[in-house]
């Protein structure tokens, strides 16, 4: 008891009693994970083998030996998700503050379509991919049907390349738009009215306002909404298994697609350990790149 009750507020100990829960926390879920990847990713692993032969980077070197298949798809796959990230993050983050500025004005019914935008968050991705993916079928989905009823000829959205990211990409923005339409919406209602009351008495237009004072008060929710688009996007999976399987010929399969077929339909799981590690690597060192490049817009906007 006096040991405890000589830990009062300027005993350094203290802070680190603190610290211990969140310590052992990140070292069961983060450190240990990390670890075990990287273990697992240099030993040949056979869950029926009584042994696992260290191999080191044998796994990492043919993964960056273009002429083996892993090689070929993992980068295809890699480049791929490099296009929909590259195509959907405009969209989410154009279209989310269109709809936020629209509906921050006081229009008619503007609670009941606040609601209907973000609706579409709050279902799973297996819900979101079959609704499309019925949506957008080359024979009998509702898109060509109506197209056939009003004497335009079908699209084979599924079955022909670069089409079939059509309804991936549609699919990802009316699911996603609604949450980024939010954040918008919130940190548009921290800006002080007064500043565009001061700015109309000096006579500035619309867009004037918009350039000078919104766009840059925005800039903070936009870097936020900017990094957990992209990471968010770069982690494509249920979208294309689901709607297309990845196909045509493998034209819609993404990074996380390719990584786990190679360990639960190829049982290579330290390949796919592998890929995996690269993968989280390229991932981190993008959002590095892009919270730099964001934070220094944020800080000259803000000046």
């Amino acid at each position: 008891m006096r040991r405890f009750a000589s830990l009062d507020s300027e005993n350094p100990l203290v802070a680190y009693l603190f610290l211990l829960p969140h310590a052992l926390l990140f070292l069961a879920f983060v450190v240990y994970p990390i670890v075990s990847a990287v273990s697992l990713s240099m030993h040949r692993y056979n869950p029926l083998a009584k042994e696992e032969p260290f191999i080191g980077l044998l796994f990492y070197q043919r993964l960056f030996d273009f002429s083996t298949p892993e090689a070929a798809n993992f980068w295809r796959s890699m480049a791929q998700t490099a296009f929909f990230t590259a195509v959907i993050v405009p969209i989410l983050i154009a279209l989310a503050l269109f709809l936020a500025l629209l509906l921050q004005r006081p229009i008619l019914g503007r609670g009941a379509f606040r609601t209907i935008f973000f609706v579409p968050t709050v279902l799973s991705v297996s819900v979101i991919a079959i609704l499309w993916r019925w949506m957008s079928a080359d024979q009998f989905g509702l898109v060509n049907v109506v197209l056939l009823d009003i004497g335009l000829p079908s699209i084979p959205f599924v079955t022909r390349e670069w089409l079939a990211w059509i309804p991936i990409i549609v699919s990802t923005t009316w699911w996603t738009v609604g949450f980024n339409m939010t954040l918008y919406l919130a940190a548009l209602a921290s800006i002080p009215e007064t500043y565009y009351e001061a700015a109309e008495l000096d006579g500035a237009s619309p867009w004037g306002r918009f350039r000078h004072i919104t766009f840059p008060l925005l800039m903070p929710a936009t870097l936020f909404v900017a990094i957990t688009t992209v990471l968010a996007s770069l982690q494509l999976y249920g979208q294309s298994q689901l709607i297309t399987n990845g196909g045509p010929t493998r034209s819609t399969q993404s990074a996380m697609m390719v990584i786990t077929e190679q360990a639960f339909t190829n049982h290579q799981l330290s390949s796919a350990t592998a890929m995996s590690l690269v993968f989280g690597i390229v991932l981190v060192v993008f959002a590095a790149f892009q919270f730099r490049l964001m934070s220094s817009r944020v800080r000259a906007a803000s000046r």
